[in-house]
């Protein structure tokens, strides 16, 4: 297990600005990727335990790291909302809350 987490750009910024030193060092590709993928993981989970009021900001922060996942892959937000829309336009989506439960 990695220790410490990865955090946003300007926290060290901020923890100075409260008048600590914060130590930090930049991940490598490969450790940066494994930490992304925790950090989702972190982010879902602080969105799973939300209420109504704090919901929409854990979303915004699950977003983040998913457009950052994505620009490690090399793809922007534009193509990604491209790839979106085309399973969708394929799919559909999660509008009509249907729930499949097995064949006949």
């Amino acid at each position: 297990m990695l220790y410490g987490k990865l955090v946003r750009d300007r926290i060290p910024q901020i923890i100075r600005a409260d008048g600590a030193e914060p130590e930090v060092y930049v991940a490598d590709p490969a450790e940066y990727r494994q930490r992304l993928r925790a950090k989702l993981a972190e982010e879902v989970a602080e969105y799973m335990e939300a209420d109504e009021t704090d919901a929409p900001e854990e979303l915004a922060d699950v977003l983040e790291v998913v457009f950052a996942l994505a620009a490690d892959l090399g793809v922007d937000p534009a193509q990604l909302e491209k790839i979106r829309a085309a399973k969708a336009e394929q799919r559909g989506g999660f509008a009509e809350r249907i729930v499949w439960t097995g064949n006949r």
